[in-house]
């Protein structure tokens, strides 16, 4: 395989300890701190068509999420090391690393479902925040029927006790990497994703420790990840910081009733849309994604 290529030109680099270990992180730029958190099956480097415009206006920070990328895997079984819980612990510890107490948050994929968890545990961290193609985790759960099963196959999948979904996708890891890559897109191939990215989401996935923490990240959300929503919901909370909900207009949410009409039954204060893009937003529509985040943050 090529040498990655480093695709955030002028950021430095961070190795910061944190209750899971070393979490990887880049950070560049000047003004507000903005951190940045990418989903499955990517690392930070999903930010790349996006960072540096960003950079212009906000100090931005980029992590690996814990078991992702180069970021330390922590001990797990059955989900008990990925509750977005802890991993929203980890991003309050590597902000306050890099000196930023509070600070706006974007989060894509498993990154925003951190992101919401933190909104929610910890309100005083944020100042705003962003979620980039979801809707809440139990609320993904209820909407489960045939139809939406097929389409969001994995999340059963994942959920599966060790070993088998790591021993299956571990005989072919690269395919099933690919094949989720494209799937997911509007184009459903892998034209929106820049070649040396591939090389870096390659590279991160096909080894079997982050294997296995993947796995257990989908674990967390069928269980611990839902249990938290659940007590939440139960309770009447909401979140109370300011939210924007943007979503891929061919992503996966989209299939079913109106994300912003879902999110309204969790956020006091939330506004959002669709932005023309399968699910991976910040490298199917970098630029729409870009103009969306300057209008709120």
């Amino acid at each position: 395989m090529r040498d990655l290529a480093d695709l955030f030109p002028g950021f430095a680099t961070h190795w910061i300890d944190t209750q899971a270990g070393k979490i990887f992180a880049r950070s560049g730029g000047s003004g507000p701190p903005l951190l940045l958190l990418h989903g499955y099956p990517q690392t930070h480097v999903e930010w790349h068509k996006v960072a540096g415009q960003l950079a212009e206006r906000f100090t931005v920070v980029l992590m690996d999420l814990r078991g992702y990328g180069w970021s330390q895997v922590p001990e797990s079984a059955n989900g008990s090391g990925f509750a977005k819980r802890l991993m929203a612990q980890d991003a309050i510890e590597v902000m306050e690393a890099l000196g930023h107490v509070k600070f706006r948050l974007v989060g894509h994929d498993r990154g925003a479902r951190v992101a919401y968890r933190l909104a929610f545990d910890e309100p005083g961290r944020l100042e705003k925040f962003v979620t980039v193609d979801i809707v809440p985790t139990a609320a993904m759960f209820d909407s489960m029927n045939a139809k939406s099963a097929l389409n969001k196959y994995h999340w059963l999948f994942l959920a599966q006790a060790a070993p088998f979904p790591e021993t299956m996708i571990g005989n072919s890891a690269l395919y099933f990497l690919e094949h989720t890559l494209a799937s997911w897109t509007a184009k459903k191939d892998l034209s929106a994703f820049d070649a040396r990215a591939l090389d870096h989401y390659r590279a991160a996935f096909n080894e079997p420790s982050r294997i296995h923490a993947t796995c257990e990240d989908y674990r967390a959300g069928a269980t611990l990840d839902r249990a938290h929503d659940e007590a939440d919901r139960e309770a009447g909370r909401k979140i109370a910081v300011p939210q924007l909900a943007l979503w891929g207009s061919l992503g996966i949410p989209a299939a079913g009733v109106s994300p912003l009409d879902i999110w309204k039954n969790w956020s006091r204060d939330v506004e959002g849309r669709a932005i023309e893009s399968g699910h991976f937003v910040p490298e199917e529509n970098p630029q729409a994604l870009i103009e969306a985040l300057f209008a709120f943050l």
